[in-house]
């Protein structure tokens, strides 16, 4: 069973979100590491929206499309905003 990590790029179905997943790999003959992305159709369950991280996994086929479900979303740290310094 594979699980994945992406961030959800459409989610205009009823119960279905696109989810883009990122990956990298090697060029067989020049060696070149490449950015790989792919759209993977899940079951959209928990409400998850455009722009939120998920961890997605496989599960039995429930459309002609659809092969994996979203389990969670991941929650970032938020990021402290920075603050402008002090002229003495």
């Amino acid at each position: 069973m594979k699980v994945l990590t992406g961030k959800v790029f459409s989610a205009k179905m009823q119960n279905t979100a696109i989810v883009l997943v990122a990956g990298f790999r090697r060029h067989p003959l020049y060696g070149k590491i490449l950015k790989r992305n792919v759209k993977i159709h899940a079951a959209n369950k928990i409400g998850a929206k455009v722009n939120d991280n998920v961890l997605i996994k496989e599960i039995k086929p429930l459309a002609k499309t659809v092969t994996f479900e979203i389990t969670e979303i991941i929650k970032e740290k938020q990021a402290v905003p920075k603050t402008k310094k002090e002229k003495k």
